[in-house]
């Protein structure tokens, strides 16, 4: 049931993760399907490759803003 209503009306997508300032992912509220943003800022389904460059990039952003804040 929920599939169908993402049929005919579209997902709707809340912030499931923050990997970055600019690079998010997605989750359907209704159906589950996940999504990213892509180097384009378009959204993209969320692959397991997908999912392991979202881990990579937050690890290094992290360590780049811990450094930055250290400094400061």
């Amino acid at each position: 049931m929920k599939k169908i209503f993402c049929q005919i009306f579209g997902h709707h997508y809340s912030v499931s993760k923050k990997v970055t300032q600019h690079i998010k992912e997605y989750k359907c509220v209704h159906c589950g399907k996940e999504v990213t943003t892509d180097v384009s800022g378009n959204l993209s389904t969320l692959t397991p490759e997908l999912q392991d460059i979202n881990q990579t990039l937050e690890i290094i952003y992290q360590k780049r803003h811990a450094g930055e804040q250290q400094v400061a």
